[in-house]
């Protein structure tokens, strides 16, 4: 987990000049894990860089051609101040063993969207959310594609919904969302 981009794609590489950034907010370390394991189908096809939130910049921005956008589910949709202040607390009562990222209370993915420039002309979102059924928890992710559409640019994929790790003992999750992520690069490159 504690990559900041992965390689890029070597020879085999059919993308051209195409490249991705997959681009997230963690709270718990949840969506940075599904975004890594996103990342890695993708860089199959795509050269693909991850950044949390709070470092994309400008540049990373620019050079990139498809936006993979996630976060986690808070209260039916992306997170907001209140919410990441709620996650910094309950990581600090005593008995609990939630362990906060780096950047985890500062602005969150839909700060971000709200005042990015030049966004890339394709995107993807994705999310994460408690082990429930979707119309109880709600979806980040929708929210997230909705408001990249808004500002211009164009969805490749149908958003993606992983459970949180910490509920995925087995791996499925994370073995779905690197599948997402291939099928992901797949669906940039044929479109």
């Amino acid at each position: 987990m504690g990559r900041s981009t992965l390689p890029t794609a070597g020879a085999g590489d059919k993308s051209g000049t195409m490249r991705a950034l997959v681009f997230y907010e963690s709270m718990f370390g949840n969506t940075h894990r599904m975004a890594e394991a996103i990342a890695e189908g993708l860089s199959a096809a795509i050269p693909t860089s991850v950044l949390p939130v709070g470092s994309a910049d400008h540049d990373a921005l620019a050079a990139a051609d498809l936006l993979v956008a996630g976060g986690p589910t808070h209260v039916h949709g992306m997170s907001r101040e209140a919410t990441r202040q709620e996650a910094v607390r309950q990581a600090g009562v005593e008995e609990s063993d939630l362990t906060l990222e780096p950047a985890a209370s500062r602005d969150g993915i839909r700060e971000w969207m709200e005042s990015a420039d030049n966004l890339p002309r394709l995107f993807a979102a994705f999310d994460t959310r408690a082990d429930a059924f979707k119309w109880l928890t709600g979806s980040a992710a929708g929210q997230i594609a909705k408001v990249l559409r808004r500002r211009g640019s164009k969805q490749v994929v149908p958003p993606g919904t992983f459970l949180a790790p910490d509920n995925d003992a087995d791996g499925t999750e994370v073995d779905r969302a690197r599948e997402w992520g291939r099928a992901l690069g797949e669906a940039a490159l044929a479109g």
